[in-house]
């Protein structure tokens, strides 16, 4: 019979009932999404410490850790190898030893093949454990200016047009804010999809996010699809953040409380009637169209929308 001190810990820690204490441990490591200096000091410290590394992309992590002093060993994990390389990885762990999952930028996990190996591992009682950091997803919404109470991420959708526009049109009367991620060679077909399907709204685009080309562009989806001209060669990994149908908050009228605010904020010269529109937006989880085009009336009432 095991004694009260036993399984006292095993209710504090239900894990360690079903992890085998002789297993290794899974690190899901997030590192920068393009500055080197976004990372933390015990992602690290994690890197530094593992028996090996399973990069998405060896080059690019191979300078992550140069820059770094990082000296542990490298190994390739991607869509490409997963389904092989996953059973030699699962048995390392089993074995003792720790391993660390990064991806080319971020979070593993997250829109990646990485997934393919944290769920094996947690099939097989092997510890995973988070290392968090930089997230494009994250990164983008934070500075969107559009409603961030509740949001879905949908990472990238299907590069076939027609199974693209039907997922597109599955999100029409979405009425949160919506992330996507995108390749370069087909964001200009996913902006055109966008606009046909979901309308002309309010949108972000991010393109290489922390680095030094970094570009965000704010707007309709159509102001944005004249920005990427034709011809011109694109380059970068782009993350779209794009505002809902607002059809939960367009049915109610703005309350007393937010009027006064915007009127406050207009008496303000320093800001425009883009700044004041976000702002309100994302605070209170309004449609940022609704609040502008409120913004426009109280700011011009002769004038109309």
């Amino acid at each position: 019979m095991k004694d009260s001190t036993t399984i006292d810990h095993q209710i504090r820690n239900p894990e360690s009932a079903i992890r085998n204490p002789s297993f290794g441990t899974l690190y899901a490591v997030s590192t920068p999404i393009g500055n080197l200096e976004d990372i933390t000091l015990r992602a690290l410290r994690t890197l530094k410490s593992v028996d090996m590394i399973a990069a998405e992309n060896v080059t690019h992590t191979r300078g992550l850790c140069t820059h770094y002093g990082i000296k542990s060993r490298l190994t390739s994990y991607n869509q490409h190898n997963r389904y092989a390389k996953t059973p030699e990885l699962i048995k390392r762990l089993k074995s003792g030893l720790d391993l660390a999952l990064v991806t080319d930028a971020g979070t593993p996990g997250i829109s990646d093949p990485g997934v393919h190996l944290i769920n094996r591992a947690l099939e097989e009682e092997i510890r995973v454990t988070p290392i968090p950091g930089p997230s494009a997803l994250i990164a983008a919404l934070s500075v969107s200016g559009l409603a961030t109470e509740q949001f879905l991420f949908l990472g990238f959708l299907s590069n076939k047009q027609g199974r693209r526009k039907k997922e597109l049109k599955k999100l029409a009367s979405e009425p949160h804010t919506m992330v996507f991620f995108e390749a370069p060679h087909r964001v200009k077909d996913m902006l055109s999809d966008l606009r046909e399907i979901l309308g002309d709204r309010q949108m972000v685009m991010h393109r290489e996010m922390t680095k030094v080309f970094e570009e965000v562009k704010r707007g309709p989806v159509s102001h944005i699809l004249k920005h990427l001209a034709p011809g011109s060669r694109i380059r970068g990994e782009f993350t779209l953040v794009v505002e809902g149908s607002g059809k939960e908050k367009a049915i109610h009228a703005l309350s007393q409380e937010t009027l006064g605010r915007i009127d406050e904020l207009l008496a303000e010269p320093k800001m425009s009637v883009r700044d004041i529109a976000g702002l309100i937006s994302s605070q209170e989880g309004l449609t940022y169209r609704q609040v502008y085009k409120e913004c426009l009336v109280r700011k011009s009432p002769s004038e109309g929308i």
